[in-house]
């Protein structure tokens, strides 16, 4: 057989090969050693240095050409069948050297990593496979990576006879799992089988606090109830075995569920309003299994009153900047007007034809100009005046003109608490406040025929002010309810009644204001306003505002008021004002009256131009009267900046909005007063001399 006629490769030897590089690599070497060895030879054998260099290089010699030879060794020849055997596999195969030479490759392999003699000499590949290499001399079957066109390949490297070793590769990507057709079935089998039914309820859902029930039934608001966790009778007034689930549901919130379920909602994104409840809103999750449902009922009535409260708050605060503006503008139109009306008036005075017709345009003006303070009040921009009250006092003292307004077919009762406490709060907002819940619960009970309007006042704890509708009272509060026996409001226009030009009355017996401008009032003066309303049994709107607890402080001896300095009556003066107004029509008709009564007056239209003005007049300017929101540099930015150029010249600031919204940035500043737009040239005359009276 040719197997037992084959000799062993150490019978007939190594065939080696001529290796012109590594012949001159010897004859290279055999130099270096004799040229080192030149100066101890010269030196003689008797020094001990030259002996020990002569035997250190003796031994570098014979360890070179021990190295030389080996590099020299022959690669042996492919064994007869190797090429075939390489050529048969299907997988990239190939035969290696030691040192990574390639001694043949099929065509799988080349395809794969190209027509190289030899495996790849850098990067991880290399470093791993010559790691395999090693492995694979001490006789091992060893792993390697190589990646080769972003594919990575894991090789299989095997010892093949002397110094030869077998590389395989196998691609690790697309890989699948071969298995016998019975296998697969059973494996297809077993993941696409339903998990069996639920027989009880899980530990989890059973203790959860949230309600929880196991039903039976293809609809799951027809399915019976087989089991529930107690907080599901707490959740929604019931969970019976043998009832069906659907009864704990609000007929009209469940018709809108069954018509989402049917339209493929996903499962467990309902909204449903509780049958014993329906202001109680539940997040309802249904999860089901083989006939079976796992259904869940989360209460987020709270949650949901919260969102409502803050989009209400977040809506009213909008409402409340675009009336704020509003009415800002509005007041500079109304000023310009009652300015053009002082000059008319003047023209035309008592006996005038036109007096009549300009006297007409005056009222009517007035009446837009208490329009526009509602506004203000409503945006909580409108000017305090904040004192301490005693709320029994306030309501006793109102009482009276509270029956005037009211008709005889009305009824005014009042209810004054005992302990009755002290509230900090301007007292003409406050009496408008309570005047415009009046007349609005009149007008409800004078709508069917007459009725009763109740008054009343308490202190309440803050427990107390949380159940009447105040959740987020801090201490005791002062209430202030007034209540009708009216036909109560539609639950439709209960998120709307506070909006400004909002009313349920006929056209031309209401602006929409009255309870936009409670509102505003209650919020400035940091209280909170409720509502509590059934249709047919009347409305109570509750008044919460924070008790006033004075503080102790020493007694000390009153000091001597001065008095009081009465209005100008001569209203001509002298002096230099700076007048600075962004609207035309007010500083036009402004500049040109205080003119006539013996001002020289210069003019600026912006915070920009009266800086520059002012430092051209510097020391020369007696008062400086200026607008607070401006296009540019802002009214107190002006004074900051134009101050050095002022010295101690009074300030005086006109504006629509309040007082308060600019107050804090005005710390630190003295001489600097206020005056509250619209105006009349009487009024701003009369300020006009006061401060010039004052500062000199």
């Amino acid at each position: 057989m040719s197997l037992a006629m084959a000799k062993p490769p150490s019978q007939t030897g190594a065939k080696r090969r001529f290796d012109p590089l590594t012949a001159a690599a010897v004859v290279f070497f055999l130099l270096a050693v004799m040229f080192a060895a030149a100066p101890a030879v010269n030196a003689g054998p008797a020094t001990l240095a030259g002996l020990l260099l002569l035997i250190g290089l003796a031994g570098v010699c014979c360890l070179g050409l021990f190295v030389l030879r080996g590099s020299a060794e022959p690669v042996a020849d492919a064994e007869a069948g190797v090429d075939k055997l390489i050529q048969a596999l299907s997988e990239p195969a190939a035969i290696a050297a030691p040192d990574g030479r390639l001694q043949a490759t099929n065509a799988a392999w080349r395809e794969v990593l190209g027509a190289s003699p030899r495996l790849p000499k850098s990067g991880a590949s290399a470093a791993s496979l010559f790691a395999a290499l090693g492995a694979a001399r001490r006789g091992e079957t060893a792993r390697a990576t190589v990646k080769t066109n972003g594919t990575e390949h894991e090789a299989l490297v095997s010892p093949m006879g002397a110094r030869r070793f077998l590389v395989r590769l196998h691609s690790q990507a697309g890989a699948t799992l071969s298995l016998p057709a019975a296998a697969m079935e059973v494996l297809a089998a077993f993941t696409t089988a339903k998990s069996p039914p639920p027989k009880v309820l899980d530990a989890f859902a059973a203790a959860s606090p949230f309600g929880a029930a196991l039903l039976e039934g293809e609809d799951p608001f027809e399915a019976l109830i087989i089991e529930a966790n107690p907080a599901l009778k707490a959740v929604a007034g019931g969970g019976e075995v043998g009832q069906a689930f659907g009864a704990l549901i609000d007929p009209a919130s469940r018709a809108d569920a069954i018509a989402k379920l049917a339209a493929g909602a996903p499962v467990g994104a309902l909204e449903v309003r509780l049958a014993h409840d329906p202001a109680r809103i539940a997040h309802l999750y249904l999860a089901q299994s083989a006939g079976r449902w796992v259904a869940y009922l989360v209460d987020v009535s709270e949650r949901k009153q919260i969102e409502l409260q803050l989009a209400q708050s977040q809506k009213m605060q909008a409402i409340g900047q675009l009336a704020g503006g509003v009415a800002h503008d509005f007041n500079n139109l109304l000023t310009a007007i009652f300015m053009q009306l002082d000059v008319l008036a003047a023209r035309h005075p008592v006996g005038d034809p036109s007096y009549e017709g300009l006297n007409e345009i005056k009222q009517t003006s007035m009446r837009a100009a208490d329009l526009v303070r509602k506004l203000l009040a409503f945006s909580r921009k409108q000017t305090v005046q904040r004192e301490i009250l005693d709320l029994g006092e306030l309501i006793s003292e109102f009482e009276v003109l509270l029956r005037r307004v009211l008709y005889e077919d009305v009824k005014l009762s009042t209810d004054y608490g005992r302990n009755l406490p002290l509230v900090r709060a301007d007292r003409s907002q406050l009496e408008t406040a309570v005047m415009n819940l009046a007349v609005n619960a009149r007008d409800a009970v004078r709508a069917h025929g007459g009725g009763l309007v109740r008054i009343k006042t308490a202190r309440l704890t803050q427990e107390q002010a949380a159940a009447l509708g105040y959740a987020s009272a801090e201490g005791d509060q002062a209430l202030i309810e007034v209540s009708d026996d009216g036909p109560g409001i539609a639950p439709a226009v209960m998120d709307k009644i506070f909006d400004p030009f909002f009313t349920t009355k006929p056209v031309g017996e209401g602006t929409g204001l009255g309870l936009a401008t409670v509102y505003g009032i209650v919020k400035q003066s940091e209280g909170w306003i409720s509502v509590d309303s059934r249709p047919g049994e009347g409305a109570a709107f509750r008044i919460f505002l924070p008790v006033h607890i004075p503080v102790a402080t020493v007694a000390q001896a009153p000091l001597p008021v001065a008095p009081k300095r009465p209005a100008a009556r001569d209203l001509s003066g002298a002096g230099r004002i700076l007048f600075v107004e962004d609207e035309d029509a007010v500083r036009g008709v402004a500049a040109k009256l205080l003119r006539a009564r013996g001002y020289e007056v210069i003019e600026a239209a912006s915070g920009e131009e009266a800086l520059e003005l002012a430092e051209t007049h510097a020391g020369s300017i007696d008062l400086m009267i200026s607008d607070v929101v401006m296009p540019g540099m802002q009214g107190p930015d002006l004074l900051k900046q134009a101050r050095v150029y002022l010295g101690a010249a009074p300030v005086m600031f006109i504006s629509g909005y309040a007082e308060s919204e600019f107050s804090d940035l005005l710390e630190g500043e003295a001489n600097v007063s206020f005056l509250a737009k619209p105006i009349d040239i009487k009024t701003l005359a009369e300020r006009v001399k006061q401060e010039l009276q004052r500062a000199a």
